[in-house]
């Protein structure tokens, strides 16, 4: 484990790091949240698995280079960034489209899980701000006599699981909240447009905010 992990003061240091940052509501919170409103809790828990494979991904692209990428490639870094962003507005357009009778069926466990999940992974995955945050973040809490990549893939996985019981947690919160505010009166039509203003705004910002000059 000496090869894998920090010494432990680091180790304490990373875990309050991580914790700290995986229970500051972004992108991936939201979409979550919103799933979990939308379609109830298995949706919410099978949108955490796809969001955390997908920053899994992250993880391991900033290990084997595509940070670095990402930092000398202004190119690579916009494809990446806008291709995300142009999948959250596509999810927003998706629900939109939804018929209200296909909504008014809808019931916990009606949803296509493998559907949800692949949504979670493709908007995690393509977020060039995860891999480098993961690429200056994990360097801090490394061992140099070890073994890099070996050891930024351990603390990426450490990263990524406390996220993913982060998100966990939100799920639950927002499925108790969920039959409450489906009681009132035209709520699932309101969900319905929530849901789209949701994705379709946070693609906007997402494509809007976060970019760098290059130089």
């Amino acid at each position: 484990m000496h090869h894998l992990l920090p010494s432990w003061p680091l180790l304490t240091a990373f875990l309050f790091a991580s914790i700290v940052l995986a229970v500051t509501p972004g992108p991936a919170v939201f979409y979550i949240v919103t799933r979990t409103m939308a379609q109830g809790r298995r949706a919410g828990l099978a949108s955490v698995a796809g969001v955390a494979f997908g920053n899994l991904g992250n993880a391991i692209g900033a290990s084997i280079g595509l940070a670095a990428l990402f930092a000398i490639s202004s190119l690579a870094f916009t494809v990446v960034k806008y291709a995300g962003a142009a999948y959250l507005v596509y999810l927003g357009i998706q629900a939109l489209r939804t018929k209200e009778t296909e909504v008014k069926a809808m019931q916990f466990g009606a949803a296509d899980m493998k559907r949800i999940f692949r949504d979670g992974f493709v908007v995690a995955l393509l977020n060039p701000k995860t891999t480098i945050f993961f690429a200056a973040f994990l360097p801090q809490f490394m061992d140099p006599a070890a073994a890099p990549m070996v050891q930024s893939v351990a603390l990426g996985a450490l990263f990524v699981a406390v996220a993913a019981t982060t998100d966990c947690i939100y799920t639950f919160a927002a499925s108790m909240l969920a039959p409450a505010v489906t009681q009132l009166r035209g709520a699932r039509a309101f969900g319905r447009y929530l849901a789209a203003s949701a994705f379709i705004g946070l693609g906007v910002f997402t494509a809007a905010t976060g970019s760098r000059s290059s130089k």
